[in-house]
């Protein structure tokens, strides 16, 4: 359970987090576009005020060209014609051509142009009080006065130009610095994400490593590295996960219970059973027939059956929680035979023909699991395999692999059953031939001891029989014998078999 403290420092539920991750993570971009709508505000209006100065200037600097050859035109027609009229349109032309110099100044302050324009309108200005030689003599003055003009008219064009690059750089700085503020504002953005995906996702981890310790067999599903630190929702959903465990560690207990008590319960009239059929068989209480002896021969045979199921039931618990393997150097034949003594009235009963290889076949192994996986598949091998068969174990060592091999006649298992076959508590379609249904954990069973010994249990085709198990056991990390420090896998002629029919 988490504390005050933290309950006070986290999201109050999942939405808000998400609402808060979503303000935070558009924030960075809301600034960035922002500032990119101020800077694109502010080039428009530049490029706006910049673009009606140009033009107005341009006209200007044209209307000073046409008045300054207009007042040249008259001039000539003057002293041509010698009309008064023709020096009052001059006059007004001169004084248009000084108002319009004088703005222009504004934009060309220093020019030396404008300044030798203004000498040059003083001087133009007493034309039409000279005399008419004098007037005529004068007039030369216009291709200085008309030179001028057109250089101020260059100077006026060169600085509409210099203030487009001075625009057109101001925007390449402005590009610039929107890029690296998005640059900037888009990692911060980016890095607010991963901090709150990692806020989402931490508490959601928690409890994905909580559901995998409850699904674990023989996991601790209550214990866990820190407590839940996230939205209310997910802290609730861990609460009940962890109450889910506890009841779950509950429910093992009652099992483990259940299945001591139930192999202790069922083991004692068990005994008394198989006891009062043999002192019956020995004929204690009188003579048998040979009727009553097969009815004997039968009660012992269940009996013995559902022994072997309260034994596999037992092996399946010691299994599921995770027994440490016993490894020592064993002859995988005499381990094969000893199985077999324990089915020899059952095989004999069946008429099944044994096939086994002989020893010797050194290996390190785990005596009890090796001998629990040959007993649950030659018993297998006795409830399903046909009446009057074949029952062939091979065995061959590689150089890093013992591999034991136990097949017989009958009927093939089928394909649907295949991938199910190694489930606890699955019946297979075949039906078991007996008085007694088999548990469905036998070959669960099996595996787990084969992966108890870091080997595998698996069915395999045969060319000749129709069922094949394989087993495959590794060569365990060496241990030192007193007499043989160096122990290496023994090798075998698999081929080899001795015929127990």
């Amino acid at each position: 359970m988490t504390s005050a403290v933290t309950r006070r420092w986290r999201p109050r539920s999942l939405l808000q987090l998400v609402l808060l991750a979503f303000m935070f993570v558009m924030l960075p971009l809301a600034v960035l576009m922002i500032q990119a709508g101020q800077a694109l505000s502010e080039l428009s209006r530049l490029a706006d005020v910049s673009a009606r100065q140009a033009v107005e200037e341009t006209r200007r600097a044209r209307s000073l060209g046409a008045l300054a050859l207009e007042m040249e035109r008259g001039a000539r027609q003057y002293a041509v014609v010698e009309q008064e009229g023709l020096l009052d349109i001059f006059d007004e032309r001169l004084a248009e051509f000084r108002q319009l110099l004088d703005q222009q100044q504004e934009l060309l302050p220093d020019d030396p142009d404008v300044a030798a324009l203004e000498e040059a309108l003083d001087g133009l200005a007493e034309l039409p009080g000279l005399p008419l030689e004098d007037f005529k003599a004068r007039l030369s003055d216009f291709i200085p006065f008309a030179q001028h003009t057109e250089a101020m008219r260059q100077a006026t064009n060169q600085r509409i130009d210099e203030r487009i690059d001075a625009i057109s750089a101001r925007a390449e700085d402005v590009q610039v610095r929107l890029w690296w503020q998005t640059a900037a504002l888009v990692s911060a953005s980016l890095v607010l994400m991963l901090l709150f995906t990692r806020l989402i996702i931490q508490p959601i981890r928690q409890l994905e490593r909580r559901i995998l310790g409850i699904g674990s067999v023989g996991g601790d599903a209550g214990q866990h590295d820190q407590p839940l630190k996230g939205p209310a929702e997910l802290i609730t959903l861990g609460e009940r996960l962890d109450w889910l465990a506890s009841r779950l560690d509950e429910l093992e207990a009652q099992k483990q219970q259940f299945l001591r008590h139930m192999s202790h319960e069922l083991k004692t009239p068990l005994a008394s059973v198989r006891e009062g059929s043999s002192l019956l068989a020995d004929g204690v209480a009188g003579e048998v027939t040979p009727r009553q002896r097969e009815i004997l021969d039968l009660i012992d045979a269940s009996g013995r059956e559902l022994q072997q199921l309260i034994e596999q039931l037992l092996d399946y618990n010691l299994l599921r929680h995770s027994r440490q393997p016993d490894i020592e150097r064993l002859d995988v034949a005499t381990v094969v035979k000893e199985v077999l003594a324990k089915h020899r009235l059952a095989l004999d009963h069946k008429e099944m023909r044994v096939s086994c290889f002989n020893g010797p076949l050194t290996w390190q192994l785990d005596r009890t699991a090796t001998a629990r996986i040959l007993d649950n598949l030659i018993s297998n091998a006795v409830a399903y395999g046909e009446d009057g068969g074949v029952l062939e174990i091979r065995a061959r060592s590689l150089t890093d692999r013992l591999v034991i091999e136990v097949a017989n006649s009958g009927e093939p298992i089928a394909e649907e059953d295949r991938g199910l076959l190694f489930e606890a508590f699955y019946q297979g379609r075949v039906r078991r031939k007996g008085p007694l249904k088999g548990s469905g954990i036998g070959l669960s069973v099996a595996a787990d001891c084969a992966r108890l010994q870091e080997g595998r249990l698996e069915l395999v085709d045969d060319p000749r029989l129709a069922v094949c198990f394989r087993l495959t056991l590794p060569w365990p990390t060496p241990v030192p014998d007193k007499d043989d420090e160096t122990p290496a896998p023994a090798l075998a002629g698999g081929d080899t078999r001795k015929d127990f029919s």
